[in-house]
């Protein structure tokens, strides 16, 4: 007998966007709005623009890692508030949202922490952590894919040349973010993937270092040389994308409006 919390329209009456999800989306609309006419102050607009658009997406990512805990048995995230993607509910703010901001507004580098506690005892099969896991960085994937495909058509000719370049650095900003994720390095949801079907003896190993690899990897990341080669690898994926690199560019410079 299927109780009813598992039935798919009792999982969906507890997603209720809070307030201040739903203000960072009309913010994103409406800076969307003004750039796209190309009216007022473009940096400014550009930063408000690619910042309340990241931590839409952020919210969005952890958003699924709790929804697919809920479809795999954890109930808990109900409680926690985490399908209001609200994100003062996430349980890690420092990691989820201030470490991840600071990292995208000195390098572009878009980090993203986890910041939804998933009580794994509850999902039985390997598989449905492993999906829990993969959740998140999907998403990032899935937006990246739709703003690959707005670039690519014909949806964005009458935009100004503003938004055009705060749009494709937004793209940028998510491909990195899903290459980054999908890491089989400790901490990031990559590892997760993997980490149900690792030996016990090797997770365990492995557990007291998880939550030092993501900061050691994105410090690697500013150092130059590293820095270098990975965003030649970046540039490698968004050419074969079609994603234009001189304008990413500089939708990044207008970005940084305070240099």
């Amino acid at each position: 007998m299927t109780d009813a919390w598992t039935r798919p329209g009792s999982r969906l009456r507890h997603v209720r966007p809070s307030p201040i999800f739903l203000a960072l989306v009309v913010v994103f609309a409406g800076t969307g709005a003004l750039l796209w006419r190309g009216s007022g102050d473009q940096e400014i607009q550009v930063f408000l623009f690619v910042m309340t658009g990241w931590l839409i997406s952020l919210c969005l990512h952890e958003f699924m890692h709790a929804f697919t805990a809920l479809r795999a048995g954890d109930t808990s995230v109900i409680g926690k508030g985490y399908l209001t993607l609200n994100p003062i509910k996430y349980s890690d703010p420092l990691f989820t949202f201030i470490i991840p901001t600071i990292f995208v507004l000195l390098g572009g580098i878009p980090l993203t922490g986890g910041a939804v506690y998933i009580e794994r005892d509850r999902i039985r099969k390997r598989v449905q952590h492993s999906l829990v896991s993969a959740a998140g960085p999907l998403t990032n994937v899935t937006i990246a894919g739709i703003c690959v495909a707005l670039i690519n058509s014909s949806a964005l000719d009458g935009a100004s040349p503003s938004f055009y370049a705060a749009f494709v650095f937004y793209a940028q900003l998510q491909i990195i973010a899903a290459i980054l994720n999908l890491l089989p390095v400790p901490g990031l949801d990559g590892y997760g993937v993997i980490e149900p079907w690792l030996s016990y003896d090797f997770r365990r190993a492995i557990a007291p270092y998880a939550p030092f690899a993501p900061l050691l990897l994105f410090g690697l990341l500013f150092t130059p040389e590293i820095n270098h080669w990975f965003f030649d690898q970046v540039h490698q994926v968004t050419e074969a994308l079609d994603v234009p690199d001189e304008w990413a560019s500089l939708g990044y410079r207008l970005f940084q409006f305070w240099k």
